[in-house]
Formats: C-alpha cells, structure tokens, sequence
C-alpha cells in the first residue's frame, strides 16, 4: 500500500521505516531536510496516486492543527488522513468536520510503542468509521506487532475513540511508571537489601509484577546505577492531565492515576511551598523543630 507519513521524528521516522521493510511505498515529509522525501506538503500530494492516505505523526496542538489545515488545502475528496500524535480526543470531531466539509475522510490513531516500535510493533488504538478502518487496514497490519490482531489492535469506536483509549493508556502508564519508582526507592533505601537493580532483574521472570516497563527500569539501573546522571523533574506531556480532567467529568475515581501525575508536578519543585507550609505548621502547634535556610543561603 502507499502512504504518504507527515512527521519523521523519532517515532515517526521508525514507522517509516518498519512500513518499508513491511513491503509498503511509503513517501515521508518532515521540515528536516536530512529526512525528508519531499520539500514541501504539496510535493507530497503530487507524489501520491489518488485516492491518497496520509498519516499525520506531528506533536498534539497547533501543529496538528497546522499540518491537518494545510493538509485540506492540498488533498482532495476521497482522500484519508490518519491523526497517529497524541492529540487529544476533544479535538477529533473538529479535524474530522474540517476534512470532511472538503470529502476527505479521517481517522483518530492512538499509537504505543516508542522508540522499540520498529522491532517490536505498535500498539494502536483507532477510531472511524468502518470502512475507512478497513481501507486503512494494511497499514496498521504491518505497525501492530505480531500475532493475534486482538493483542495489539483495537477498532475502538468511531471518530474520538482512538485518542481516548490512548488518553486512559497514558494515564495508566503514568500510575504504573510511579509504582514502579516508589518501589525501587524503597529498595535503596533498606540497607538490607545489597543490589537494587538485581531485585528489579529477578522480577522480569515468574512475579505478578513482570512487565515491559519494569524490565526498562531494570535496564535502567543497569546502566545508570542510582541514577546518578538523572535529575528528578519530569514533565507530562499531557494525556495523563486530561485522564483526570475527564475522570472527573465522568465521575469516575482515578486516585492512583491522580497521584501520579501530582508526583510529576512535585518533581519540579527544588522547595515545595506545601512541604514549607508543613514544616511550619508542625513548629506551630507542636513546636517541632524546622530546618532553617542559613543566612548565607
């Protein structure tokens, strides 16, 4: 099949080239010339044969948007374009109903994976219509990993659902990413136990616990053992937000999730104005010693 990719970053770039391998014509744009395949968006319409699929594998907001507008102007009715970023799903209906208004279709793709996409396959998560899944359907045949369809691809429902499962899935991962660190800094802390990561290791095979992202902690470790060269702020970059946003909206309590994301939030701060109000308070009522900044700084 032939496809035209917008977005050769690091995931993007992969796909490429995991489609390519797949026996796939694939033409990508990307304004970094050292990756691209075409100078421009309308180089790559005039390079792809009608009726045209275009995946859009751009950073969620304004370049979305950007890349989904500009698309309009330069494909034409019966063509598809893909939204494979993380976009959130509120933002489908309005791409869709822009498309749409000119004939062209659209499809919302959740995509996980990261940079291990290419040789392991990514986890897609759709939402569309029928027919234009199944057009597309080759395509995501060649991403997903292998064996049953099922264990690693989901229709989930029409336009939105794609980008909402994947909304949940980051939040998950947000939960499970912080379970996972609460459990190795209690590791490092008990001076019982000799080799942290050794722990982490022995869990990859036979524990309740086994799971990808445990056996990257554990890889982790090895290469960076206490994670000397790592600072401890770490961004979100969005979906874990709107998990909360929308658990709260739907009435549905997500405390772990919630947590994680405070966590993130707590990771920025060097003196936490709520752990300062603490520590005052506690000297307040029951005269608890505070740690005083010196006058020296």
């Amino acid at each position: 099949m032939q496809l035209g990719l917008v977005g050769l970053g690091k995931m993007g770039f992969n796909m490429r080239e995991r489609l390519r391998e797949g026996g796939h014509e694939v033409i990508g744009y990307d304004p970094r010339p050292e990756v691209t395949d075409v100078p421009t968006l309308g180089a790559l319409a005039e390079a792809l044969d009608a009726p045209r699929t275009v995946w859009v594998m751009v950073p969620s907001g304004p370049v979305t948007d950007q890349t989904i507008v500009a698309l309009a102007d330069v494909m034409s009715p019966g063509d598809l374009v893909i939204d494979g970023g993380n976009s959130r799903f509120t933002e489908d209906g309005r791409h869709a109903k822009l498309l749409a208004d000119k004939g062209i279709a659209f499809i919302d793709a959740g995509v996980s994976g990261g940079i291990w996409g290419l040789t392991e396959g990514y986890g897609l998560m759709v939402g569309g219509s029928d027919d234009n899944v199944a057009r597309a359907m080759p395509i995501f045949e060649t991403l997903r990993p292998p064996g049953p369809r099922e264990d690693g691809f989901v229709h989930a429902g029409p336009v939105g659902a794609g980008h909402f499962a994947k909304m949940v899935h980051n939040g998950v991962e947000y939960a499970l990413m912080t379970a996972y660190a609460e459990g190795y800094e209690m590791l490092a802390a008990e001076d019982l136990i000799k080799d942290p990561q050794a722990v982490y290791q022995a869990w990859s095979n036979g524990t309740v616990v086994r799971s990808w992202l445990q056996k990257l902690l554990a890889k982790a470790l090895k290469e960076d053992p206490g994670f000397d060269q790592i600072s401890g702020y770490t961004e979100d970059s969005g979906e874990g937000r709107w998990t909360v946003e929308e658990a709260i909206r739907l009435r549905v309590p997500v405390p772990g999730i919630a947590a994680s994301l405070f966590a993130r939030f707590l990771s920025r701060q060097d003196d936490s104005p709520t752990m300062k109000a603490v520590a005052a308070l506690r000297n307040q009522f029951g005269g608890h010693a505070v740690k005083r900044i010196s006058e020296s700084g």
